[in-house]
């Protein structure tokens, strides 16, 4: 399979040739996996067996919906997903770390059963909906949700976009 991959951001007039139209921002997903929802505190990397890399969102990220498609055996399993702010990242460079927000997308959800963690749902954090960080990148962290619960590897996905108010540069 053919792979192709972009640094700008996706945006659609759908179709409006007059540039009339307000150009809308495309839905991302990035997989994610975390070995032990129990930790507490973790960078959620990419994949268990073939991607070991932190997830990294961009700046200006929104993350709409953490879904949960291999959930956790672990008893009364919850978390908390969040992020890091990172600056000073790229080639030679000794990127810096920002104040943790903890329970940003997910707050102490359940994570023993397939589902979607969206907007107004049980386990949705205060930032699932607004731009993560204006500026920075951010990685995405997890920690325990319910101290002690015991909890197991979990594997998703998180559904995003870029805010950039439409604007157009053709």
């Amino acid at each position: 399979m053919t792979l192709a991959t972009t640094s700008s951001l996706w945006r659609s007039t759908g179709g409006d040739s007059t540039r009339t139209a307000y150009a809308g921002s495309m839905d991302m997903v990035a997989q994610f996996y975390i070995a032990n929802t129990s930790s507490t505190t973790a960078n959620v990397v990419i994949s268990s067996a073939t991607n070991a890399a932190a997830v990294i969102l961009p700046a200006n990220c929104v993350v709409l919906a953490v879904n949960i498609t291999n959930p956790s055996t672990g008893a009364n399993s919850t978390c908390n997903i969040g992020f890091t702010p990172l600056s000073t990242v790229g080639p030679g460079q000794t990127a810096t770390l920002g104040t943790n927000v903890p329970g940003a997308f997910v707050l102490n959800g359940n994570v023993t059963t397939r589902q979607a963690i969206t907007l107004g749902s049980t386990g949705a954090g205060a930032s699932l909906g607004n731009v993560a960080n204006a500026t920075n990148l951010v990685i995405v962290t997890s920690a325990i949700g319910t101290a002690g619960a015991v909890g197991g590897p979990v594997t998703g996905s998180i559904r995003y976009y870029v805010a950039d108010n439409g604007q157009q540069n053709v």
